[in-house]
């Protein structure tokens, strides 16, 4: 049975991990102040939508496979190779001369990137105590928001200040650092037989995800959602899925853990998962421009404004995390906390309200949706088992991945179809001739349908089973 560890051993772990996880989650948003730096210098503005595109779908798509890999040859190991592979696509980044080096440069670093954050929470789930590892999760969602929402400022700062190279060149230094602090953590991961390697699922399952998170993050922007490319995306993606669990199914040793998903300790936080990304990005993405245009808040502004969603998550990270470190139950804390989002978006959608009043609507949003991360990961890694905890690890980073697909693409789209005049084909101009009271009514049905979406994650998991932390674990290991 894991041991509890002392405070200066979990701060050491944490600063281990923390580099790998910052670099993740910062990647995402860094480049969103910079584009236009890079545009101006490299050309070829119709690519500039790639930089951000390449690096989420090589992330996402990878995630599953690091898992598997890192349960098979060492999670620490794993996570060696994604760190310099993400320096090796920084390094090209900074290196590039035109618009399509930088983009390969951009779509190396994901396939780095998809192992930083699931490996790195898997290497704490295999070295702490499950009602410990609450308290880390805490600090990874904080990580999370911090880095995600700062990601933009600190890429501004470094563009006027520097030029858009350093964005790369930057991260070889910490990546450096990284590796060396990874080097001396000592990893309790126990060797097992090697399975045979699934080529085929390793094949299929990166196809399909880049196929739907294509079709998610493109539709409406490059092709109406009921065009002949839409359906074709669409129509290969349900193809492909049903032969990969066929071919699932069949293979002796598969890279997806099918027999953990259909246990319902496993699919109910992980469905809990993907809502609450739906939310969390429906609002992070669309609430500025809400400000902006609906409630004519400046840009400087309505970022101050997005401060106290950024408290809410990380609050709401914190408190989870204490109470579940306390009582070793996870079952009802996001239960309570989606409660408290549904409400807050309830009132978003019904409740006409000036930008501060928004505001703090806003951080009760984010105060409850801080629940569902620690509370889910500690769930599943604790049912899965130490010797799966690369791959069920990555499931919930694929679970968040997709719910912030799926939240941005369909929230974007219902919102902007209550525009009179708005298609893919328009631009922000559209917006702002818009009336704003048009424009405020339309952005509350987006809020109508997060409440709905959040009420469906108290729902779901209500359905979750009621599990004791230290029993469960105890009797894992014992029958081991």
């Amino acid at each position: 049975m894991s041991q509890p560890i002392d405070k200066k051993t979990f701060l050491s772990l944490f600063a281990t991990v923390f580099l790998p996880m910052f670099l993740a989650a910062v990647d995402q948003t860094l480049l969103a102040t910079a584009t236009p730096a890079m545009v101006s210098e490299l050309g070829d503005i119709q690519l500039s939508s790639w930089i951000a595109v390449g690096y989420m779908l090589a992330g996402a798509a990878s995630v599953p496979i690091y898992g598997w890999l890192g349960d098979q040859y060492g999670r620490k190991r794993m996570l060696g190779i994604a760190l310099s592979i993400f320096a090796l696509g920084s390094l090209v980044c900074a290196l590039a001369v035109n618009m399509p080096g930088l983009v390969a440069g951009r779509i190396i670093q994901g396939l780095g990137s998809g192992g930083l954050m699931s490996l790195s929470q898997a290497l704490i789930g295999e070295l702490v105590a499950p009602r410990q590892r609450a308290r880390f999760q805490g600090y990874f969602s904080a990580l999370f928001a911090l880095s995600s929402i700062g990601g933009p400022v600190l890429g501004g700062v470094i563009v006027t200040y520097l030029s858009w190279q350093w964005l790369f060149w930057i991260n070889l230094p910490l990546v450096a650092l990284a590796l060396f602090r990874l080097s001396r953590l000592q990893s309790s991961q126990v060797k097992s037989a090697r399975s045979r390697i699934d080529v085929f699922g390793l094949l299929l399952f990166p196809t399909l995800m880049t196929t739907i998170i294509y079709w998610l993050s493109a539709g409406g922007h490059y092709f109406a959602w009921g065009s002949e490319t839409s359906l074709l995306l669409l129509g290969g993606f349900v193809l492909l899925v049903v032969s990969f669990v066929w071919q699932q199914k069949r293979v002796r040793h598969s890279f997806l853990p099918l027999p953990l998903l259909v246990r319902k300790e496993i699919h109910v936080p992980l469905i809990s998962t993907f809502l609450f990304a739906s939310c969390l990005f429906g609002l992070v993405f669309f609430l500025p421009i809400f400000m902006q245009i609906g409630l004519g808040v400046s840009a400087a502004r309505s970022g101050l404004l997005m401060i106290p969603l950024s408290a809410g998550i990380i609050i709401g990270s914190f408190i989870t995390g204490k109470l579940i470190a306390r009582s070793g139950v996870p079952k009802w804390i996001p239960v309570c906390g989606m409660s408290v989002s549904t409400l807050a978006f309830l009132t978003l959608a019904t409740v006409d309200m000036g930008p501060n009043a928004v505001s703090a609507v806003g951080f009760l949003c984010c105060l409850g949706l801080g629940t569902v991360m620690p509370s889910t990961q500690v769930l599943i890694q604790t049912v899965a088992g130490k010797a799966s905890l690369g791959r069920i690890t990555s499931m919930a980073a694929l679970s968040r991945s997709l719910g912030a697909s799926v939240g941005t693409a369909v929230f974007g789209t219902l919102i902007y179809s209550q525009i009179p005049g708005f298609d893919a084909s328009s631009s922000i101009s559209t917006l702002l001739e818009t009336p704003q009271d048009v424009v405020a009514d339309a952005f509350q049905t987006g809020y109508l349908l997060a409440a709905l979406f959040a009420f469906t994650c108290v729902l779901n998991a209500a359905r979750a089973p009621l599990i004791q932390l230290d029993d469960y674990s105890w009797a894992t290991e014992k029958s081991a």
